[in-house]
């Protein structure tokens, strides 16, 4: 039996669970051929997440994913025997699942969608090159949002420039805390935080009302208004947990694999959203996109 827990249904969560199945799936592992798969969403609530894992260890489980930083924590919690893979986990060690990327030792492994926030840095230039300070709404309840928020900061002082913060601990609280960066940033960066991309329509409205660029880290973004994403592609995030997950069902330990990331970005650009934002894109920049939102 496979059983995943996902905090929230958005688009980069979902493809991670879809590419798990179809690991499974290329592996032989099918319902047709006896294999038990469940899948829950806490629904941003991680005192649901708590009992979805609880659930799954009563339900003797041969492996738990757990896609999100706020599950993966959850269902850590919950057992220290069933294998345990974590997904779309921006720092697992932060987010104490694992005590360094190396083999665990214990029962947790899985795959991270950390990206190099040097390369995110360079986008934000590429799309606007006079930008100074740089806003970030994010849940500062979520381990991995605070992890980028640290080093954003660090890094953008580094190249004389500011972060300027707006938290949002609720999906409700996204579109004011937006609004209170119009007038102080010259653009929005956003990473993977939950709450932000699960209510992202609402940051895109700011952004297109006050002529803020919006950058994300996750392409599925890009559709919904962003300007531009360097990303992970989050269906081959799930492919590569998926074939993480195979090796231990048939029979590795997960505390004998190492936490994986992914290597394979991809650059999303939506040329429309730019005008909206108001920002001219240069075409060589359009044209080295691995996918043009039209």
């Amino acid at each position: 039996m496979v059983s995943v827990s996902s905090i929230v249904e958005h688009p980069a969560l979902d493809s991670v669970r879809d590419g798990v199945k179809q690991a499974l799936t290329d592996a032989g592992y099918t319902e047709a051929n006896g294999l038990k798969w469940q899948f829950q969403t806490a629904q941003g609530n991680t005192a649901i997440a708590a009992q979805i894992a609880r659930k799954y260890v009563g339900d003797k489980s041969d492996v738990i994913v757990a896609i999100s930083t706020p599950s993966a924590q959850a269902v850590v919690a919950a057992t220290k025997t069933i294998p345990v893979v974590y997904s779309g986990v921006t720092d697992p060690v932060a987010a104490q699942l694992v005590p360094s990327w190396e083999p665990s030792g214990t029962n947790v492994s899985g795959v991270s969608d950390m990206l190099v926030l040097e390369k995110q840095l360079e986008l934000i230039k590429q799309v606007v090159p006079e930008a100074k300070h740089v806003g970030m709404v994010y849940n500062p309840g979520e381990a991995n949002s605070v992890v980028v928020v640290e080093r954003l900061r660090e890094l953008l002082s580094a190249n004389d420039m500011s972060l300027v913060e707006a938290t949002a601990a609720r999906t409700v609280d996204v579109g004011a805390a937006a609004r209170s960066l119009v007038g102080k940033v010259d653009v929005i960066y956003t990473n993977t935080d939950n709450n932000v991309v699960s209510a992202f329509e609402a940051l895109v409205k700011v952004g297109n009302d006050a002529k803020i660029p919006i950058i994300a880290s996750d392409t599925d973004s890009v559709a919904r208004g962003a300007i531009a994403a360097l990303g992970v592609n989050y269906y081959d995030l799930g492919l590569q947990t998926g074939k993480m997950v195979v090796r231990i069902l048939k029979g590795e330990k997960p505390g004998d694999i190492a936490s994986e990331t992914s290597d394979r970005l991809e650059l999303f650009v939506n040329p429309a959203a730019a005008k909206k934002q108001g920002v001219t894109l240069d075409e060589a920049f359009v044209k080295s996109a691995t996918k043009i939102i039209e």
